[in-house]
């Protein structure tokens, strides 16, 4: 549930790339002045947005961990950031672990969200642990490829496995039973840390979690598709219908002029390579990506702006004959968004992108997240969410084109086959679908496109899944409101009924 594309936001919170058409601009108001170019590009390679708040009641903890955990030669050392609530722990209470994920972790979720519900209810210990290399968890000088070999899902774990060790013995918490939270790629760390660290995490939460790694995720956009179809089936049509036509007129340089203007773009079009082209495209279906992984998701005490662009707003443009042609109507869903979130204009300029991705400083304009999770993407999972299916309605980023950015970003020994390899290596060691474990529960919603990589049916009793009709990613997470679809809150009670019942095992 944490941050960025191709999290899972480029998932989320904190706990999944191009998609991020707009939706960080809080975090470089408040974090980055100079960011906001890279935050428009990186949304869907990122699970789910995390934007770090304000908040004086939480304070900052920072614990000291080791940089490489697999080299005992190696005796380099970082601080990690971490949260504690424990308003609600009484003694003998379990401790409820969020995970951080590939954004900064955000310190509302130490006052809101339906795990302090349950917290609450079960007398638990809250903690909250960043993510190493993202927020303010930076174990290397800086960003440097040299330097993002220590990020990975592996680390990540053995991070979660000493802190867990250290702050149990510190805190007189040996004999407690730990529970581990996490939502998109945390929900994936969630089930691998009980899957590789049995004897430490008594039972796992992980909410719509990606567990099966691929290098081509064209179903992605199939459920968009299907999606959007829940709202009308002419909706995706249309969406469709503007984006072939687009296409048509991308073919003569004669109507980059108007396309510029229609789209309101920051300077006039060039189109002079195939990942020019790939990179526009893929901005402007960003719009829709986004609004339909997020749909109708509760997440405003984060500090997200536009929660109230759902998939209804985006069709109710489509099917509206008042604003022209679909083209038109296309153009004006990105007026919508760049409007929303007080932007002037619309950069679709893969150049700059490359550019502010390969910058390695703690002060980049991709420092946020988008350089950290492409990285974990070109080393360790895919996730390439491509147009080449025919059943979606999007047209002109293949898989050949996110593969090229693993070598444009970070160097040519990231080739189409190491990433491959890479993503072959990552399923080997989880198992990917293959889940050997227990005390672990999948929930995940049919609206959201992550959960063709997740697990959506029981693999037995004690790996249950729930699957939440209507809702998006990471909704059981969120805290409850009066409008919730019943079975989303269905599903929250499921979880809890779990819980109790494993924390008496």
């Amino acid at each position: 549930m944490w941050l960025l594309k191709m999290a899972p936001g480029r998932a989320e919170m904190s706990v999944c790339k191009t998609y991020w058409i707009i939706m960080f601009v809080i975090i470089i108001m408040l974090c980055i002045s100079h960011s906001s170019a890279w935050l428009n590009k990186v949304k869907h390679r990122t699970f789910r947005t995390s934007v770090i708040i304000n908040n004086a009641d939480v304070e900052e903890l920072w614990f000291t961990q080791r940089l490489d955990h697999f080299n005992g030669a190696d005796g380099r050392v970082w601080k990690q950031r971490y949260f504690i609530n424990d308003t609600m722990y009484k003694t003998g209470g379990p401790v409820f672990l969020m995970i951080g994920g590939e954004g900064p972790a955000n310190p509302a979720w130490m006052q809101y969200g339906t795990w302090l519900a349950y917290a609450q209810k079960l007398g638990a210990l809250c903690v909250m642990l960043e993510h190493r290399f993202y927020g303010k968890s930076h174990p290397t000088e800086d960003l440097s490829t040299t330097n993002l070999v220590y990020l990975s899902s592996k680390q990540a774990l053995a991070d979660l496995a000493h802190f867990r060790t250290v702050l149990a013995d510190k805190m007189g918490l040996t004999r407690s039973k730990w529970v581990a939270f996490g939502g998109s790629y945390p929900g994936s760390l969630a089930t691998w840390f009980r899957l590789k660290y049995p004897h430490l995490v008594h039972a796992a939460i992980a909410s719509s979690a990606p567990l099966h790694a691929v290098l081509n995720f064209p179903e992605y956009l199939e459920v968009v598709e299907r999606s959007l179809a829940t709202h009308s089936p002419e909706c995706p049509l249309l969406v469709k219908n503007a984006s072939d036509t687009l296409v048509d007129m991308l073919k003569d340089s004669k109507n980059y002029d108007k396309i510029s203007k229609d789209f309101r773009l920051c300077e006039t079009l060039q189109i002079q390579s195939d990942m020019d082209l790939a990179y526009f495209l893929e901005v402007l279906a960003g719009n829709f990506m986004d609004v339909v992984q997020y749909n109708d998701d509760n997440r405003e005490f984060e500090g997200v702006r536009g929660t109230n662009i759902t998939i209804k707003v985006l069709c109710g443009l489509m099917s509206d004959m008042s604003l022209g042609t679909p083209y038109d109507r296309y153009a004006s869903v990105v007026h919508l968004m760049l409007n929303t979130f007080a932007q002037k204009c619309l950069d679709v300029s893969y150049d700059t992108y490359r550019r502010e991705m390969s910058n390695s400083s703690w002060d980049g304009p991709a420092s946020g997240g988008g350089r950290q999770w492409v990285y974990q993407t070109c080393a360790e999972f895919g996730f390439y969410q491509s147009t080449d299916s025919p059943n979606q309605p999007f047209t002109g980023f293949p898989l050949q084109y996110h593969l090229q950015q693993c070598s444009d970003v970070y160097g040519s020994s990231f080739s189409a086959a190491s990433v491959a390899d890479a993503v072959l290596q990552t399923n080997e060691n989880y198992g990917g679908y293959d889940i050997t474990s227990s005390r672990i529960v999948f929930p995940n919603g049919s609206i959201d496109p992550w959960h063709m990589l997740g697990i959506t049916k029981d693999i037995n009793d004690n790996l249950p899944a729930i699957f939440i009709k209507g809702t998006a990613h990471c909704a059981n997470m969120y805290p409850a409101r009066p409008e919730d679809l019943q079975q989303l809150t269905y599903a929250r009670d499921h979880v809890f009924l779990l819980l109790q019942k494993w924390l008496m095992l």
